[in-house]
């Protein structure tokens, strides 16, 4: 799943390639909005919450403003394609476009598309905790949020976006192993975890400029990472083998990496 800086970069490529600009069309290939035609509308803005995405237009005149609330769960990507160049993913996969006379923005894959009013923007991310990249970040609001359930394993609570927003399994993993702790570790256990959020917030302002995300500094293909996605490398602090686990509730579970030295698992 895309973590928050990429949403960030999906949001800012939007804005610079459609604010202020009129709508010469539109197409969403999903049911429910099939027949929702945005042409004439102006493109007020694109900005990013936490893994979600609204794009906010103004019809003609006076006219009502709508937001179209993206999120690109798993596969989903946002391009942004000259008016004749060829896509860059299958037609297929298309969901949303939406075309200038100079641009043509296609969300592929996308797992939420939904159009709604702009006033009604709450109650699709109204849920959603402090948002590491948002202008209202708020840590103190975020540290309460991780607070209230103490015995909650760590690893989980850093991927419930209603707690903070912006964190997936790749930063989860990394934050985790930066830390010294074990995934499962409650959070009362984390030794500092005020330290923890500054630095969920420290990788992420480093990496939204940048496709190429890195943790250790490292920009190199197979040196950017601590843990994720290295179970059975070894560890580049202690050269244990880097272990993977599924975690989190039945419905929703993720894939952790740790080293099992430098990370023990907790007690009991």
């Amino acid at each position: 799943m895309p973590e928050g800086d990429t949403v960030y970069r999906a949001g800012r490529l939007l804005d610079r390639a459609l604010s202020g600009k009129v709508l010469t069309g539109s197409d969403f290939r999903v049911p429910q909005h099939a027949t929702a035609d945005l042409s004439g509308a102006t493109v007020v803005g694109t900005v990013s919450r936490g893994k979600h995405l609204l794009t906010r237009v103004a019809g003609p005149g006076d006219g009502e403003r709508w937001t179209l609330h993206t999120h690109l769960k798993m596969e989903g990507a946002w391009r942004v394609h000259a008016p004749h160049e060829r896509w860059r993913r299958p037609a297929h996969q298309a969901r949303v476009v939406l075309r200038t006379d100079d641009a043509v923005a296609v969300g592929f894959s996308l797992g939420i598309v939904e159009l709604i009013p702009t006033d009604a923007e709450g109650e699709v991310v109204g849920h959603l905790g402090p948002d590491l990249l948002g202008p209202d970040w708020d840590e103190s609001e975020a540290l309460r949020r991780l607070a209230e359930a103490p015995e909650r394993p760590i690893g989980e609570a850093l991927l419930d976006q209603t707690r903070l927003a912006g964190v997936g399994n790749m930063y989860m993993a990394e934050l985790c192993f930066v830390a010294g702790v074990h995934p499962a570790t409650p959070v009362a256990g984390v030794p500092d975890l005020t330290r923890l959020v500054r630095r969920a917030k420290q990788m992420l302002e480093v990496n939204k400029q940048r496709a190429a995300q890195s943790t250790t500094g490292d920009l190199r293909e197979r040196e950017r990472m601590w843990v994720f996605r290295r179970d059975r490398s070894p560890c580049r602090r202690c050269r244990t083998p880097i272990a993977v686990d599924m975690i989190g509730p039945a419905d929703r579970r993720r894939a952790a990496y740790w080293c099992p030295s430098c990370q023990p698992a907790p007690a009991g």
